[in-house]
C-alpha cells in the first residue's frame, strides 16, 4: 500500500522536503502520495509578502513577518540551492545582496521547475495531528479556509515545515498601556516609510532591531533610539541612530532607561523574538523549545525522539537557511523511502546529547557558525544531496560579519562574494543600498543587466 505523508505549510521547508521527493522520483524512485498543506492562498511562506497584520482575509492569524523594502542581509551565496544555481535561475550573475522579491523568484523557480504545486492544497489550514496507536497512523484534522468545511484524513508520516517566526513574542514593560503612540511587534511591520519624521524607540539586539533601524532611518524617520538588554550590538551607526541599555519604564512618551537617560518616543518597535508554537499537534507530538542551534528532541534536528515518523524543519536558530532545510528534507525522504535506517532510541539520545553539550559550549558568532557547518555537513554525509562548497560558505560568513562591523550601511555595495556551487563571482550592485529605493526586481534585475553589459 503506498504510504501517505503530509507536509504542513509551503514555505521553504515545506517546498525543500516536495522537492527532494521529486528529485527522489526522477531517478526512478516509487515515492508516497503526497499532500502539503498550506494556510496562504501563495507559497513562499514568510517570503510571501502581505500588507496584511493581524488577521487575513479568513480571521485567521497573518503568518507572515515580511515587510516592503527588505534586502537580504546576509549574501545570497549562503542561500543558494546545490541543484539550482542563482546563475541558473537568473541567467548570470548578480550581487550578492539581492532585495525580498528577487529571493522569492530564486525560491519559486526551484518550485516551478519540478512543477510541485500540484501537491499544495491552499488556503488549507491543519487544526490537529494525533497519532492513533492502534491503527498506527496519524489523524489529521484540517479545515478550508474560503468554505469553512473540515474532514480528517489519515496519513502515515507527518512533517512539520510552518517555521517559527509567526507568533511574536512581546514583552510588557510599565506605562505600556499609558503610551500615546503606537506599540508593534517588527510581525507587524510594513513600510518604513509609515515611520517618516518619528522618533522610534527599536527593541532588540539582533538582526530585526538592526535592520528596522536602518530601513526607518533609511525612508526618513526621525531620530532612532535602540534598547538592549545584555550588549548593544555596537555598529558604526549612521547619524540619528544611537543604541541604550534596557528600557525600564515610559511616562506618557517618554523613554526612562537603566544609565538614567531619557528619550522622547513616537512609535515603539519590538525585535524581540519568537516563539516556536505549534497549537495543531499533539502534547506527544509538539516540539516545546527556545531559540536555540539545536533543540533537544529532534535526532539530527530532524526526527522526533519519541516518533520519528513526525519530523520538522528548519526549527533550528538560523546561519544556514535553505540548504539547512534542503539537507533536512533530503535526509527526511530518505527515512520515508527506507534508504536510510534510524539508530536505535539510546544512539539517537547519544548522538544528540553530543551535539547539544558541543552547543552549550560555544562563545561566539564564529564558533555558532562553524557549529551549524558541521550539522549541516553531518547531514549532507547521509544522503545523496548534491555537493557544494561548505567550507567556503564558513568563510563567507565570517568575512560578512566582518564586513559588517566595518561599515553596517555599507557592507552590501562594497562587497561580493563566490558562488559555492558554480563558482561565478557576484556583481558590483548599481546603486549603494543606502540610496536604493525601489527595491522593485524589475529595477534590481534590469539595472544590473545593464550594468553587467557596460561593465
Amino acid at each position: 500500500m503506498t504510504q501517505r505523508v503530509a507536509i504542513i505549510g509551503a514555505g521553504p521547508c515545506g517546498l525543500a522536503q516536495l522537492h527532494a521527493f521529486e528529485e527522489a522520483r526522477k531517478q526512478g524512485a516509487e515515492t508516497p502520495e503526497l499532500v502539503c498543506f498550506e494556510k496562504q492562498e501563495n507559497w513562499g511562506g514568510l517570503w510571501n509578502y502581505t500588507w496584511r497584520t493581524g488577521l487575513d482575509a479568513h480571521g485567521e492569524p497573518v503568518h507572515g513577518s515580511m515587510y516592503r523594502y527588505l534586502w537580504s542581509n546576509a549574501p545570497k551565496e549562503l542561500l543558494e540551492f546545490a541543484d539550482y544555481s542563482f546563475d541558473e535561475h537568473f541567467g548570470g550573475p548578480l550581487p550578492s545582496f539581492p532585495p525580498r522579491e528577487v529571493l522569492f523568484d530564486y525560491i519559486i523557480g526551484r518550485a516551478r521547475k519540478n512543477q510541485v504545486e500540484r501537491f499544495i492544497k491552499f488556503g488549507t489550514v491543519v487544526r490537529w495531528v494525533e497519532y492513533d496507536n492502534t491503527r498506527q497512523c496519524f489523524q489529521v484534522t484540517i479545515e478550508a479556509l474560503d468554505t469553512g468545511a473540515s474532514r480528517t484524513e489519515t496519513f502515515d508520516r507527518v512533517i512539520v515545515g510552518t517555521g517559527h517566526f509567526s507568533i511574536p513574542n512581546v514583552p510588557e514593560f510599565p506605562g505600556f498601556e499609558r503610551f500615546p503612540g503606537r506599540i508593534l511587534h517588527s510581525h507587524d511591520f510594513r513600510d518604513a516609510r509609515e515611520f517618516c519624521g518619528k522618533r522610534i524607540l527599536v527593541m532588540g539586539s539582533s538582526y530585526s532591531a538592526e535592520d528596522i533601524a536602518l530601513q526607518c532611518r533609511k525612508y526618513g524617520s526621525g531620530p532612532i533610539t535602540i534598547t538592549y538588554r545584555t550588549q548593544p550590538m555596537n555598529f558604526d551607526w549612521p547619524e540619528g541612530i544611537e543604541e541604550v541599555p534596557l528600557l525600564t519604564h515610559m511616562d506618557g512618551s517618554t523613554a526612562h532607561f537603566r544609565d538614567g537617560s531619557t528619550r522622547g518616543i513616537d512609535a515603539i518597535i519590538l525585535c524581540t523574538g519568537y516563539q516556536h508554537s505549534f497549537p495543531f499537534m499533539a502534547e506527544d507530538l509538539k516540539l516545546t523549545t527556545h531559540n536555540r542551534l539545536y533543540p533537544d528532541n529532534l535526532y539530527k534536528g530532524v526526527f522526533w525522539m519519541d516518533n520519528p515518523d513526525v519530523m520538522y524543519l528548519g526549527m533550528q536558530d538560523q546561519y544556514y537557511t535553505f540548504t539547512l532545510f534542503d539537507a533536512e528534507a533530503w535526509l527526511a525522504r530518505d527515512y520515508i523511502l527506507g534508504r536510510y535506517q534510524l539508530p536505535t532510541r539510546a544512539e539517537r539520545q547519544e548522538d544528540l546529547d553530543a551535539w547539544r553539550t558541543r552547543e552549550e559550549a560555544l562563545g561566539s558568532a564564529f564558533e555558532d557558525i562553524d557549529f551549524q557547518a558541521d550539522h549541516l555537513a553531518d547531514l549532507v554525509r547521509l544522503t545523496d544531496y548534491p555537493a557544494f562548497d561548505i567550507d567556503l560558505t564558513r568563510s563567507i560568513f565570517k568575512e560578512w560579519e566582518h564586513h559588517k562591523d566595518e561599515d553596517v550601511v555599507t557592507y552590501r555595495d562594497r562587497h561580493g562574494f563566490t558562488s559555492p556551487v558554480t563558482g561565478t563571482q557576484s556583481l558590483p550592485h548599481h546603486t549603494g543600498w543606502w540610496h536604493a529605493l525601489d527595491d522593485s526586481m524589475e529595477t534590481y534585475i534590469g539595472n544590473n543587466e545593464s550594468h553587467s553589459q557596460s561593465a
